[in-house]
């Protein structure tokens, strides 16, 4: 042992020696103009959050370069309505292997929905993307194999934390603490406001219930669900052709004109989806620059006790200072 010991120090002083990694080893090295606008961005989106008694969350991504910024954007948030596009992204994953057609048409329960025709597939998707439609998203959801199979194809993508537990209105049976009851979904609800002022109260006054915005239960984080959208519009989910399909659906969205799209140049080309229960809002999509680059965009809103006026504007602000942040942002060489 006392033979190899100087040896052992000598190699000790020569690591301590040696150079360190270049900077370029760990990534590009960003120019103090482009840490500058980042903080900028950033200060913005706390600046915006403050307009609420509730948790925002943003996150925002180029589409080209893959740079992310976010606020909370680890953090779990109910979907609301946006997990829709998860359920049309397992739709058009079957259309993709041959185990559906977008003609073929899909029988409505009755029982539970009410009456009404079936309708096709095509047609599903667009009302539950471009209205929101509960009916035709509990029928796809359904016809994709469930809500497991929807988390499946989620999961599929490598994509963590987003959750897929329920259909529609198992979950907004949820949000309004009502057990899950056979027949119409909406004759039950209204019996149940009927019979429960606090409900009632509640859903008036849009109050969140903190609760359910607590359940793991059909969450995502800002990031997972930009993860999503990114991995759709990018083309790493699904086929070139339902690729297409769906983004055309999602720019047509007829919901959240004041959130994502409020602030946004006039003819600003979004394809977007939106989700609300009472206390939470939230919008997520994909934004086109007027040069052509394209970034994804989540913002989430839970347990807010201001009001949907406020929310949708946190949402739009946080767009529109995105928007300009990665037209007008400094080339990202390095220094």
């Amino acid at each position: 042992m006392r033979f190899h010991r100087p040896i052992a120090l000598a190699a000790a002083f020569g690591l301590f020696l040696a150079p360190l990694p270049s900077a370029d080893a760990f990534g590009p090295v960003k120019s103090s103009v482009q840490q500058t606008a980042e903080t900028r961005l950033i200060a913005q989106f706390e600046r915006f959050a403050t307009l609420t008694d509730g948790t925002v969350g943003i996150t925002v991504r180029d589409l080209a370069s893959g740079e992310t910024l976010s606020l909370n954007g680890d953090t779990l948030f109910p979907m609301a309505s946006a997990y829709k596009v998860a359920v049309a992204g397992k739709i058009f994953a079957m259309i993709d292997a041959g185990q559906l057609v977008l003609d073929d048409i899909v029988p409505r329960d009755v029982a539970t929905m009410g009456p009404g025709a079936p309708l096709p597939v095509a047609q599903l998707l667009d009302l539950m993307l471009t209205q929101s439609d509960n009916n035709a998203t509990d029928m796809l959801v359904a016809r994709a194999g469930g809500p497991t199979a929807v988390n499946g194809w989620v999961a599929g993508l490598g994509i963590k934390g987003l959750r897929v537990d329920s259909n529609t209105a198992d979950l907004l049976y949820r949000a309004m603490d009502l057990a899950p009851r056979p027949g119409n979904f909406n004759r039950n609800v209204a019996a149940a406001l009927a019979a429960d002022p606090a409900l009632r109260i509640r859903d008036i006054r849009d109050l969140p219930n903190i609760a359910f915005a607590r359940d793991p239960r059909d969450s995502a984080t800002p990031t997972a669900m930009t993860d999503l959208v990114a991995a759709i519009r990018t083309g790493k989910a699904l086929s070139p052709a339902s690729t297409h399909a769906f983004i055309t659906i999602m720019e047509q969205c007829r919901t959240g004109k004041a959130r994502l799209p409020g602030m946004l140049p006039p003819g600003t080309t979004i394809a977007h989806k939106t989700g609300t229960i009472n206390g939470t809002g939230n919008d997520t999509g994909v934004i086109t620059l007027p040069d052509g680059r394209m970034f994804a965009i989540t913002v989430f809103v839970m347990q807010d006790h201001r009001g949907r006026v406020m929310r949708d504007r946190i949402m739009a602000e946080a767009a529109r200072a995105a928007y300009d942040y990665f037209l007008f942002a400094p080339d990202r060489a390095t220094v």
